[in-house]
């Protein structure tokens, strides 16, 4: 089976929609994902999800399921040094690199300031809802693998957001999240495949094939939006600290 999760187009998230080349984004990625053969559309209930797949679902004649659980991850929010709430995936590197519970998949929720922000059972919710939709496509969770009961090569699709999305990573390949927020971007429509194996019959892992692929957006002469990402250099005074 093949999981394709795809990040929203460039966000507006004054209105939760998209930008103009949000809207540009979408329909690019739309002529790569219609003329795929795909078993299932999920969708975030946020409107810049819902926006980014109807150019694909419209393209194909195809309807999605809403899933609260692909909402962003911005549900549990940590209070900042500022005293800010804030996304985990906005800490400042030198301040969570210092914690070696972060690089741990099991205790980066132990965390004071993510306990606090009941981030357990926000990671668990999202983890869970995973475990679900996979059980009803033929993978049934067993320890840190799955038990593939109805083995198959169907390809199912998620249009959601890069929070969540790490999250999704971190359950399936047994990796702390926070080094997947910090460690990695998906850019805006950027499709990351994530594929099966089953080398033993009845016992199947999943492994990533490409990450963020943005190919349809260099094939429409479309540059990536720097959404997500934080500036190159310091003194670039264009592109976003913080």
């Amino acid at each position: 089976m093949k999981l394709l999760i795809i990040r929203h187009g460039d966000p507006d998230y004054t209105i939760d929609s998209l930008t103009e080349k949000g809207h540009r984004e979408a329909t690019l990625l739309a002529e790569r994902i219609a003329p795929m053969d795909i078993a299932a559309y999920y969708i975030s209930p946020l409107d810049r999800a819902k926006a980014t797949a109807e150019y694909s679902l419209k393209r194909c004649g195809r309807t999605a399921e809403t899933l609260d659980w692909l909402h962003e991850f911005d549900r549990n929010l940590i209070i900042g040094p500022d005293g800010q709430r804030r996304i985990p995936w906005d800490m400042l590197p030198q301040d969570w690199t210092a914690v070696p519970e972060y690089y741990d998949k099991d205790k980066w929720t132990d965390v004071p300031v993510m306990s606090e922000a009941d981030m357990k059972n926000g990671a668990v919710y999202v983890q869970n809802g995973l475990d679900t939709l996979l059980a009803k496509h033929g993978y049934e969770r067993s320890g840190n693998c799955y038990n593939a009961v109805r083995p198959n090569e169907d390809t199912i699709a998620l249009f959601c957001h890069f929070g969540v999305e790490c999250v999704m990573l971190g359950h399936l390949l047994g990796i702390s999240p926070m080094v997947l927020w910090h460690g990695f971007i998906a850019a805006p429509t950027s499709v990351t495949t994530v594929c099966t194996e089953e080398r033993r019959e009845g016992i199947a892992y999943f492994r990533v094939t490409a990450f963020g692929d943005i190919s349809h957006l260099n094939n429409g002469g479309e540059p990536p939006a720097f959404a997500g990402r934080f500036c190159e250099m310091f003194s670039n005074t264009q592109q976003r600290h913080d």
